[in-house]
Formats: structure tokens, C-alpha cells, sequence
């Protein structure tokens, strides 16, 4: 393998690590900060803070916790638009795959249809040269 195909295999192996490791961050934050709500959400008895402080506190902190999950699945939404960009930039042999069979079926195609015409153009030939002769000699010319 050449330095450059080298190098640009790095960098895409790199990138692939990249996404990775943003993928495992992204869903463990989700999973903490849903743990977390689920920690706020239980009653306690006992408190030195009274219970109004305590209960506004709480729901701060679930408003936060729950846009942190928020955050954390727009980011995954855009770990998605950035592995399928980078599918369809760098998997060029699915890419030409994907011509080659196109242009076979197009090929197909006009082939079929230059048969049908051909088809078509031979019997208006003999249906207007029977309607030519018919015309000639017809005596109401």
C-alpha cells in the first residue's frame, strides 16, 4: 500500500474512532442523566431543606438533566448525518456498483423499447402499405 493510501486509510480509521467514541458518550450521558431523574423522581422522608425548596431544586434539576438528553440525541441525530455523509463519500465501490447496475438496467431498458418501436414502425409499414394499395385501387378516387 502507498504512503498516501496509508495515510488516508488513517485518517478514515481515526474518524471511524471518532464517531465511536462520540456515540458511546452521547448514549452513556443519555443513560446517566435518565438514571438521574429517575433518582430525583423518589420521595424522601427526612430533610433539613424544607419541602418547597426541595421540590423546586428537584425540578430544576430534571429540567436540566432532561435537556442534557435532549442535547445528547441531537447529537446523535448528527452522528448519524455525519456517518451517512461519510458512507456515501468514501464507499466508492458501492457507489460504481450501483452505476453499473443502473446503467445495465437502463441499457435493458432502451433496448426493450428500441425492439417495441422497430415492432411497432414494421407493422404501421405494412398496415399503410396495405392501405395504400387499397386506396389506389379503389375506383372512388
Amino acid at each position: 500500500m502507498s504512503q498516501p493510501q496509508r495515510a488516508i486509510s488513517q485518517t478514515k480509521e481515526a474518524l471511524l474512532k471518532t464517531y465511536h467514541k462520540k456515540l458511546k458518550d452521547d448514549v452513556r450521558s443519555m443513560f446517566d442523566n435518565f438514571t438521574e431523574i429517575i433518582r430525583l423522581a423518589r420521595v424522601e422522608e427526612d430533610s433539613q431543606i424544607a419541602k418547597m425548596t426541595q421540590t423546586e431544586q428537584d425540578q430544576y434539576e430534571m429540567q436540566v438533566r432532561a435537556s442534557n438528553i435532549g442535547r445528547a440525541g441531537e447529537s446523535l441525530m448528527k452522528l448519524v448525518s455525519d456517518l451517512k455523509q461519510f458512507l456515501v463519500l468514501n464507499d466508492f465501490p458501492s457507489v460504481n456498483e450501483s452505476i453499473t447496475t443502473n446503467t445495465q438496467l437502463y441499457k435493458n431498458i432502451q433496448s426493450e423499447c428500441d425492439k417495441t418501436l422497430m415492432n411497432l414502425k414494421d407493422e404501421m409499414s405494412v398496415e399503410l402499405f396495405e392501405l395504400e394499395d387499397e386506396y389506389y385501387s379503389s375506383s372512388y378516387k
